[in-house]
């Protein structure tokens, strides 16, 4: 796996996946920046947060769950000091659909959380503490 992060100015990078996609990121204006896209600490949680929901849709899928909706909202506390890293991240699922079965969305969030997701489990092995929740949303 490969990406490329190219400066563009003043504090906003471009930066590029291998496998082509590229996304901005940018500084707050206080910093020099122009507010024109994520900071890169943002960009951890983003890819924390694809990483376990893409592991949730396949575990359900899998378990043949009708999953019409999944969201994941994510909420971190990072140190005071510098380095500002993260010290408490919260991944809540809200998963949308018919009949679902609660063990099933639980047991996909475990596996996700102890098993599958390399981003939660190498962040818990920095040291940040990572906790889970979900909420299950029945639709008609």
């Amino acid at each position: 796996m490969k990406a490329t992060i190219k400066w563009v100015d003043n504090v906003m990078f471009l930066g590029e996946s291998g496998s082509g996609h590229t996304v901005v990121m940018d500084g707050p204006e206080d910093h020099g920046g122009r507010n024109m896209g994520v900071r890169p600490m943002e960009m951890l949680l983003l890819g924390l947060g694809g990483c376990t929901s893409f592991d949730v849709m396949s575990i359900l899928s899998k378990q043949r769950q009708q999953v019409l909706d999944c969201v994941a909202d994510i909420e971190a506390e990072r140190a005071d000091a510098v380095p500002s890293v993260f010290t408490r991240i919260h991944v809540n699922f809200t998963v949308s659909g018919k009949n679902l079965k609660q063990s099933l969305v639980e047991r996909a969030v475990k596996l996700s959380a102890e098993k599958y997701c390399s981003a939660s489990i190498m962040l818990e092995q920095g040291g940040v503490e990572i906790t889970h929740g979900y909420t299950i949303v029945e639709v008609d």
